[in-house]
């Protein structure tokens, strides 16, 4: 088996910490992780869940990435201070794997796609929903040409209203544009606009919006977001996107051709349900369920680890990822200037 040095870039205000020091943990291509984190905070925590797996930490991203030569190097920053250390680990011949959105512009995410393909080294978005059981099974079902020409998506991810109410949430970067660019649409709503385009195929040609703080709360990015999309095939999708609900989640996906549709529902589990009149088949509603579902990010950090060992193809490309956020940026547009905005 191949394994690699990963290195890590964080700071106390890292999202998703626990759930990326588990992944390195549990994946037996990691080799060893050297963390680079200026506050120090997060070493406690890193210590404790990745063991005899973390062999040094330093305060400074450079030193780490000289004396610590990771093949990998994982960022996890609000979003305005990860593009020089996505930068810093490119130039140093790493392959990165970066906490979403990476930016606060666009413009600021495009040049490190182009210094990564430059390069030939990975540059991938962590919008780990991409390597969930029925997310790959819809998108093996669709290329198939089960369902013929895709005629329309519908799409919503409604996350938490109560995160909202709380006076702290209001002092981290997830509550902040100039910190992390925007709110539900750029932290949730891009899964599954990441989704429709990889489930699909079709990439995103157009779009209109409307965003709002439909909890009233004091913030300075939008609580609520409604998409119009028009795709490259010329078919239409809807995605709202807001924090409404007291605790938990609701998703869900559909998606309508000539030949039938899809729905998928769920954040890791499905279920995936579809019918199709393909001529020669029954035609009737069938389901999809896997035997044995592995959610979170440990999936989607190992298929990560995997691609840069060259074991595997990357779970996402550099290009995706700029695709993805183009579509997100294009939307605030949209909404601010209430003007339908090509995505290019």
């Amino acid at each position: 088996m191949k394994r690699i040095p990963v290195g890590l870039i964080t700071n106390s205000e890292g999202a998703h910490l626990g759930a990326y020091f588990e992944a390195l943990a549990r994946t037996e291509e990691v080799e060893a992780v050297f963390l680079a984190d200026a506050t120090g905070g997060t070493i406690p925590q890193a210590t404790k869940i990745l063991g005899d797996k973390l062999k040094q930490t330093f305060p400074d991203t450079r030193q780490m990435l000289r004396e610590g030569k990771p093949v990998m190097t994982l960022v996890s920053l609000e979003a305005a201070l990860a593009p020089p250390e996505i930068a810093a680990a490119l130039d140093a011949g790493s392959h990165v794997f970066a906490e979403k959105p990476a930016c606060v512009r666009v413009e600021d995410f495009a040049p490190l796609v182009q210094n990564a393909d430059g390069k030939h080294l990975n540059l991938m978005l962590a919008l780990a929903n991409r390597v969930n059981s029925p997310v790959k099974e819809a998108r093996r079902l669709i290329e198939s040409g089960l369902f013929g020409k895709i005629y329309g998506i519908e799409m919503h991810i409604v996350a938490d209203q109560t995160r909202l109410k709380r006076a702290e949430y209001h002092k981290t970067w997830f509550a902040s544009k100039a910190r992390g660019g925007g709110g539900h649409l750029i932290w949730l709503g891009l899964h599954w606009l990441d989704l429709a385009t990889f489930m699909t195929g079709l990439k995103v040609k157009e779009v209109s919006a409307l965003t709002a703080v439909a909890g009233g709360q004091p913030l300075d990015v939008e609580d609520s977001a409604a998409l119009v999309l028009r795709f490259d095939n010329g078919s239409l999708g809807t995605l709202t996107s807001g924090y409404y609900l007291d605790k938990g989640y609701h998703t869900h996906i559909k998606i309508w051709g000539e030949h039938g549709w899809l729905d998928l529902s769920g954040m890791e589990d499905g279920p995936l349900t579809y019918y199709s009149t393909k001529a020669g088949r029954e035609a009737k509603i069938e389901r999809y369920e896997p035997l044995k579902v592995e959610s979170g990010y440990t999936p989607f950090v190992r298929a990560a680890v995997r691609a840069c060992a060259g074991l595997e193809a990357a779970p996402i490309t550099a290009q995706d990822g700029l695709r993805v956020l183009k579509t997100v940026f294009a939307s605030y547009k949209a909404a601010e200037t209430g003007q339908r905005q090509l995505v290019n």
